[in-house]
């Protein structure tokens, strides 16, 4: 692939002098694979990421096989969101810029439709919105039937968003003859079915997910406390100063809150989301593109369409919701071979795991980072104003104030003074203050999921449950219950499965724990050999052995909790000596009781 060139795919002129035109220099890993294919007239079903250059992938044979005498649309482009269309469309335009008689429209949500349908009568490309698309064919302002190539780009998204009945429809009207390219980054069951149903044969093209995710990003996370998140992100973007950086949020009304915040800390930040007017997103869209904003805050889905090179950080306000979220996020950075940085921010030991176990999914390691003191934020600051000094004098040819230095150094200040109060006047009161934030350290390989197990001297002579060995770990200590595993309780003794990783902290905070008002001790299993080879014989429900108390699952045998599930079924259930006997009187039949029958 490295020795590949887009000579080597045999573009005609037309699109080679484009693509010169665009940077573009060797094809990527999704266009060499799937262009040849796409020319064969094959379906295609390609998974792929964000920034792997799709669009190019399916548009330049898409371009190739329009027939300019057709005055009919013959390429039509279904995106899940406003933003994606206008950059498909934008793309696809830069493509085409050589070949005279391709007309390509745009159409989505919240635009003119009047402007929309007459452009639409000489356009032979649409891109649009399924929602848009599905407006015009009602209204008979799109008709389909000369359709010869049909692109579904981020067809997860689109089912995710519920269009697939739109999506159904509108290849639906399409001839039974067309092309049917889809691309999407992931394959759930709704994907597979609809190729099924309208693909013929398609061919699987499956990008590297490693090489997409790892590439020049440097990944980590930085945690803090709930309640100090806005400071450790006005923090960071203070220390590091990026020229361009992306942050995501979860929900709309976090991306208000946030760059509601942002802005009054003096950053030149904008919003974006789904609940805003299509004029606001494009001018928010644009003022990002073109470096007038600094800091864009987004959700998800609104981000879809954005595709700017140059941002050096993408920053996780909040923890993505999936790993596919979580690769579309960081591949915004990190692009046309330049390093980036993707940026997390934790809030306690259970996001953490989060975090870390994402990182094991996209096969890449995410390291522990932490938040600047003032001391180090004062030393970056002074370092940036250095530099910044350094390279202005590196350019200067002339001055323009040596009459002005001269004059002052005459009336008696020293140059000393004069160059502070310059530089006082150039910089301006760059002080943050702030209170420290307090952050936990976390080991390098995290444990996720090994477990250690240890033994509490108390068990079910004294009436134990289950529940109060959960309550009592999670009372002492900071971990949670779902992450307490397997219990099992005898006569005398209790052992439980506990992370790995937390098992000091437990050995530390449990000493002379009362359970059920009685002082405990708790140690490692594997430093008390008593457990492996106990006295008492009758410890699990699948000893083999029978004896006295066999048939009573209260004495001698353990209770397991193999998963979270049954343990929480079981752990708000109170253990008695006796069964209690049932004196309830039978209720009468009702009507509803007869029903339930």
């Amino acid at each position: 692939m490295e020795n590949l060139s887009f000579e080597e795919l045999y573009l005609s002129e037309s699109i080679s002098m484009a693509i010169s035109d665009m940077g573009f220099k060797t094809p990527t890993e999704v266009q060499y694979k799937t262009i040849p294919i796409i020319r064969e007239g094959l379906d295609i079903i390609g998974r792929s990421q964000t920034g792997t250059g799709k669009t190019a992938a399916f548009g330049i044979p898409a371009m190739e096989k329009v027939d300019i005498k057709n005055k009919n649309v013959q390429v039509l482009i279904l995106c899940p969101t406003r933003e994606l269309a206008v950059q498909a469309c934008d793309e696809l335009k830069k493509i085409s810029k050589y070949i005279k008689g391709v007309k390509i429209v745009d159409i989505y949500g919240g635009a003119d439709m009047e402007r929309q349908i007459t452009k639409l009568k000489s356009a032979n490309v649409v891109v649009g919105t399924p929602g848009r698309v599905m407006d015009h064919m009602r209204r008979k302002t799109l008709k389909l039937g000369n359709i010869k190539m049909v692109i579904l780009d981020e067809a997860d998204e689109m089912l995710s968003m519920g269009f697939r009945e739109d999506i159904e429809t509108i290849l639906s009207e399409t001839p039974q003859d067309r092309q049917t390219i889809l691309f999407s980054a992931t394959m759930p069951q709704e994907i597979l079915s609809l190729t099924e149903k309208y693909q013929k044969s398609p061919e699987l093209i499956e990008i590297n997910k490693k090489q997409v995710t790892v590439d020049n990003i440097k990944q980590c996370f930085y945690d803090v406390p709930m309640g100090r998140k806005f400071d450790a992100l006005n923090i960071i973007l203070k220390y590091y100063k990026p020229s361009l950086a992306m942050i995501f949020c979860n929900t709309k009304s976090m991306v208000d809150e946030v760059t509601d915040y942002l802005f009054k800390s003096g950053f030149d930040v904008e919003g974006l989301h789904g609940d805003m007017k299509q004029s606001q997103r494009t001018k928010v869209m644009n003022g990002f593109k073109n470096g007038k904003t600094s800091v864009l805050v987004a959700t998800d889905v609104a981000a879809r369409g954005i595709d700017v090179n140059g941002i050096d950080y993408v920053i996780n306000y909040d923890i993505p919701q999936n790993t596919e979220y979580y690769v579309h996020r960081i591949g915004r950075t990190g692009r046309a071979g330049k390093s980036g940085t993707a940026i997390t921010i934790c809030s306690g030991r259970r996001q953490v795991e989060i975090v870390r176990k994402l990182g094991y999914l996209v096969k890449s390691d995410i390291k522990q980072e932490y938040i600047p003191t003032k001391a180090e934020l004062e030393k970056r600051r002074q370092q940036l104003q250095i530099s910044e000094i350094e390279n202005t004098l590196s350019q200067t040819t002339e001055s323009k104030y040596s009459d002005i230095l001269k004059t002052l150094m005459n009336r008696g200040y020293t140059a000393e003074i004069i160059a502070e109060v310059a530089l006082q006047m150039y910089f301006g009161n760059d002080t943050f203050d702030f209170e420290e934030i307090e952050q936990k350290r976390y080991s390098d390989k995290g444990n996720v999921g090994q477990y250690e197990k240890l033994i509490i001297n108390i068990g079910r002579a004294k009436r134990v449950a289950p529940n109060h060995i959960v309550g009592a770990i999670t009372e002492k200590t900071d971990i949670s219950g779902k992450d307490i595993g397997k219990i099992e309780i005898f006569d005398d003794e209790t052992i439980v499965a506990v992370p790995k990783r937390d098992v000091d902290d437990i050995l530390q905070k449990m000493k002379n724990c009362k359970i059920c008002g009685i002082p405990t001790s708790v140690m490692l299993l594997q430093n008390k050999k008593s457990i492996q080879e106990p006295k008492n014989k009758r410890r699990l429900y699948n000893d083999n052995k029978e004896n006295k108390f066999s048939k009573s699952p209260r004495n001698g045998r353990s209770k397991h909790f193999d998963d979270k599930e049954n343990f929480s079924k079981n752990s708000n259930k109170s253990k008695s000596v006796k069964p209690r006997k049932n004196n309830r009187k039978p209720k009468p039949h009702s009507l509803s009781n007869l029903k339930n029958r």
